[in-house]
């Protein structure tokens, strides 16, 4: 049975435009309601255990109900919920705002020179602020990266995915595979505890990007992501280094460091400043989204959608649609 017939039959009264994305329980779906506007539905095709829906599932959607009360503005909007049963399998039907393009494609149409200053500061503090009211209601993400980060013809930032994101109380163990390698924390890839800062080293590997249009560090195993890590930043002192952590210490040795003069280009020192605090190895010294907020570096942003950001997100999207005309 099509994916059209599907959701005629489960009285969705959506209809499908396109397949926009596809992970390991199903596919996400441009789709169209009834009074005509976009969403984005994502369909989950599950089997029951013997307690029914598996609790990663019913933990992902219980996050998005409580989010969803709050209406964040830098939140993905979860519009409804359906959950239809036949026998072992279940399907779940999430419906979601729909944004136009994820922070991933948005920069890899961005023109030489890169982002202006000013907009990667409105990207940043729009970020920050979704992390923080994340972080607040005792929520850690867990997978930040540009693919998770959607941004509306308006540029507004809207923080999504929310499928290894948990709730979190302190002195709980946590999952140890978490977040995309080049965006996840030392002490994630050494094994170690950890909480809400994860999600903060994460963002500085998403700040950088802002700035050059690639990843930072690209490793690829948890040996090399840690090595260029140390490359470019430095090797911490011994004493920092987790007791528990099954790699040893002795296997890294303390080369010069890169620094980030030059790395990300373009930055200035309030931004370096940033991004070294991101970038802490010590989680508990690591900045907080709420401390990153009132940095200096963004002293100079004005309101939460700068003019400056609506303009160029909309000169953007006119280009490409001349590029296509013009193919």
């Amino acid at each position: 049975m099509s994916a059209e017939s599907s959701c005629r039959r489960n009285h969705l009264n959506y209809e499908l435009q396109a397949v926009i994305g596809e992970g390991a329980y199903g596919k996400v779906y441009k789709a169209r309601d009834l009074d005509g506007r976009f969403v984005a539905l994502k369909k989950m095709n599950l089997f029951s255990n013997e307690d029914g829906v598996p609790f990663s599932v019913i933990r992902e959607v219980g996050i998005l109900k409580k989010l969803e009360f709050f209406e964040h503005p830098n939140i993905v909007r979860l519009f409804d919920v359906s959950i239809f049963q036949s026998g072992r399998e279940i399907q779940l039907v999430l419906v979601f705002e729909h944004v136009d393009q994820d922070l991933s494609t948005f920069l890899s149409k961005v023109p030489e020179p890169g982002l202006p200053v000013e907009k990667i500061k409105d990207l940043m503090e729009q970020l920050l602020r979704g992390i923080d009211f994340l972080h607040t209601n005792h929520v850690i993400h867990r997978d930040l990266k540009p693919e998770n980060i959607l941004i509306n013809s308006k540029g507004q930032i809207k923080v999504a995915d929310f499928g290894l994101a948990r709730l979190y109380s302190f002195h709980m163990a946590l999952t140890p595979v978490v977040v995309t390698l080049w965006y996840r924390a030392p002490e994630v890839l050494l094994c170690s505890s950890y909480e809400t800062s994860v999600d903060m080293w994460s963002i500085g590997c998403i700040f950088a990007e802002l700035y050059q249009r690639k990843p930072l560090i690209c490793g690829y195993s948890d040996i090399s992501q840690l090595q260029k890590m140390f490359d470019l930043l430095g090797l911490p002192e011994e004493a920092e280094w987790p007791q528990e952590a099954p790699i040893p210490y002795s296997a890294f040795t303390r080369n010069s460091a890169r620094g980030i003069e030059d790395v990300p280009s373009g930055i200035d020192n309030e931004g370096k400043d940033l991004l070294l605090k991101c970038f802490c190895f010590d989680p508990k010294r690591r900045i907080s989204a709420l401390e990153a907020l009132a940095h200096p570096y963004f002293k100079m942003v004005t309101g939460e959608y700068s003019i400056l950001s609506q303009h160029f997100v909309q000169n953007s999207t006119k280009t490409e649609e001349a590029n296509v005309n013009t193919a």
